[in-house]
């Protein structure tokens, strides 16, 4: 038997056990296992280097979660099943992140952390979900995954939004799953995984939509895959109750609180008026354009860039031509259905990257699919030798190690003026300067990050323009001098002093006693 070279693990289009057995330590065996840990390496190196000076700051979403946690640790009887706060928010970050609290104490950095080690979770979880395609499909599109500047900036920021491509990716393995071999418990295991959709972030719940629109379109081209489908949809429809019942109470006992934010950025909404340039960005983002918002993205890079893209449309291709078979119909499906939340969310920059990620499994899926059906194109060549197909499988896997490395170069090598209006620094730098004699002018959203860096000896917090008169010898922070006039008075803001400047040397926090 010719051992097969380490690099063909990457891209090959094999079914799971397609090799020849050869034993444990099977050479083949040995090559997947070193590809899956080196792939996690690159997830755990990217997401976790740096991680308390890269990017700083503190953005207000990421404080708000912070603050819950701590009330959840701190406020007896505070357990809400649906945080009201910023815009309202589903629950398990913040709990994960007051479990992360508790052990290792409250910090911006251990907050970034619990992102961190999720977004970890859900490379490992597209891989997971990835595997019945081919174990070539799964280490690319892992391999993809944990190198993306996409899904690297995502987890490297305190927010439950990291939650989207691990829930993602586990609905689609458990129906993946649930189709290759249908049965009552794999259809308990994909109801409970496109139940937690409601616990994780808007995306999310689209996965109904998308499975109905599954069920229905195998209905349609496989009508006998349907029909074995079919005697466990009630199991599944159980278990989905039983994970989203107090989530959809919730909402129907307080749609205001639990739609507002969606309903908020609709065109119903927002009221824009650009659809059209909206709708090309959006599209483009693949690999033309990317998104203007410094915390979603680097430099206003595309998702994938055309190389990448190029794969992903010779994937589409290959799913498309076996679209009767369920799994490879799931990916087709959900690249239409999670579009929707960014096409139909008009408030903000466009493209908008943290609004895409239900796309996240299923690109990783169809660049998987695209990098197998260049090794097959290179193994027909010439079939008799393996030539082609590992110059192939290695020019794809260098491809993909290229990617990461940039992604990290990208991420970790942006000056600190670049990181600090997106990750609110002026805000920042007034919560270093308050202390519990201090009065913090700041309205309420930013006000967060003030009260999560500052729990310990929190200022008084006022809103700009509010008249505030406190006690002699007390100090006055704000933004800037106007804050300070609205609030104290022109004769007490002509007084005030410089309290921080922003990397460029600019004013950015100004103080004034009392």
């Amino acid at each position: 038997m010719r051992a097969t070279l380490p690099a063909a693990s990457v891209a090959t289009g094999e079914r799971p056990g397609a090799s020849a057995r050869g034993g444990v330590f099977a050479p083949a065996r040995v090559a997947v296992a070193a590809a899956v840990l080196a792939i996690a390496g690159i997830a755990v190196a990217l997401r976790f280097a740096a991680l308390g000076s890269q990017p700083g700051g503190l953005y207000p979403d990421e404080a708000a979660e912070g603050w819950d946690a701590l009330r959840l640790l701190h406020q007896p009887g505070f357990h809400p099943l649906f945080f009201a706060g910023d815009g309202g928010r589903e629950p398990v970050f913040a709990y994960l992140a007051a479990a992360a609290f508790r052990v290792a104490g409250p910090s911006v950095t251990v907050l970034r952390g619990v992102a961190a080690a999720l977004g970890v979770a859900g490379v490992v979880a597209i891989l997971w979900a990835l595997w019945r395609f081919g174990r070539g499909v799964a280490l690319a599109g892992g391999a993809w995954a944990a190198g993306s500047l996409w899904l690297v900036a995502v987890a490297r920021d305190g927010m439950r939004v990291v939650l989207v491509p691990l829930i993602g990716a586990l609905a689609l393995g458990a129906l993946v799953r649930w189709a290759e071999r249908p049965g009552v418990l794999r259809a308990v295991a994909a109801g409970l995984a496109v139940g937690l959709g409601l616990w994780g972030y808007q995306p999310l719940k689209l996965l109904p939509l998308l499975v109905a629109g599954w069920l229905l379109a195998l209905h349609r081209l496989d009508r006998a895959a349907f029909e074995r489908l079919r005697h466990g949809l009630p199991a599944a429809a159980v278990a989905y109750a039983a994970v989203a019942a107090p989530m959809l109470i919730y909402a129907a006992l307080s749609p205001a609180t639990y739609f507002g934010r969606a309903a908020s950025v609709t065109p119903l909404g927002t009221g824009s008026a650009n659809a059209v340039d909206h709708t090309l960005r959006t599209v483009g983002m693949f690999c033309c354009v990317g998104d203007p918002n410094g915390r979603h993205d680097v430099a206003t890079l595309p998702l994938l860039g055309v190389p990448l893209t190029l794969l992903a449309v010779l994937g589409g291709l290959r799913a498309w031509r076996r679209r009767r078979d369920p799994g490879h119909l799931l990916l087709l499906l959900g690249i239409p259905v999670f579009l929707l939340p960014p096409l139909l969310s008009l408030e903000g920059g466009a493209p908008h990257f943290l609004r895409s990620l239900g796309l996240a499994p299923f690109v990783a899926g169809l660049v998987g699919l695209g990098c197998a059906e260049v090794v097959a194109a290179a193994r027909a060549r010439r079939p008799a030798g393996p030539r082609p197909q590992a110059l192939a499988t290695a020019a794809l896997a260098t491809l993909l190690l290229a990617m990461a490395a940039g992604s990290g170069r990208a991420y970790l090598a942006r000056p600190a003026a670049e990181r600090y209006l997106p990750y609110a620094g002026p805000v920042v730098q007034l919560a270093a300067a308050a202390h519990p004699n201090s009065v913090a002018l700041i309205d309420g959203y930013q006000g967060m990050v003030v009260r999560f860096l500052d729990a310990e000896r929190m200022p008084r917090l006022a809103i700009p323009g509010a008249r505030v008169d406190p006690p002699l010898g007390w100090t006055v922070l704000a933004l800037n001098r106007d804050d300070l006039r609205r609030s104290l008075g022109a004769a007490a803001a002509s007084r005030a002093q410089v309290a921080a400047r922003d990397p460029r040397g600019r004013p950015s926090v100004w103080e004034v006693e009392r």
